[in-house]
């Protein structure tokens, strides 16, 4: 019976480490799709108008994509961009670029 939850547990750990490894992946390759153009590859800017994303708390670039998707914020290039992400997408790229180590 111990065995038996053992092996059940470490297969529903397996599952969410997988998961969580194709949604980290999602939202990579939606970063270099979206973003890198503007805000570098790495999250940091290649233009000093352009902010770094790397580093950033991950709410704050949540709530700051979802202001460009209910355009209570507004951008001619973000604007667009915050429009086509769902919640999913805009948390996990808020992940994503909140786990990359900031620069400078």
């Amino acid at each position: 019976m111990k065995s038996t939850i053992i092996i059940a547990t470490a297969v529903a750990a397996l599952g969410l480490s997988l998961g969580a490894s194709a949604a980290d992946q999602n939202a990579a390759e939606k970063a270099k799709t979206l973003c890198a153009g503007c805000h570098g590859p790495n999250g940091l800017s290649v233009n000093p108008l352009w902010p770094n994303l790397a580093g950033q708390k991950a709410d704050y670039l949540q709530k700051a994509m979802r202001d460009y998707k209910n355009a209570t914020r507004s951008d001619p290039l973000m604007s667009p961009i915050g429009a086509t992400l769902n919640e999913s997408e805009l948390a996990g790229l808020a992940a994503y670029y909140a786990a990359l180590p900031p620069g400078g």
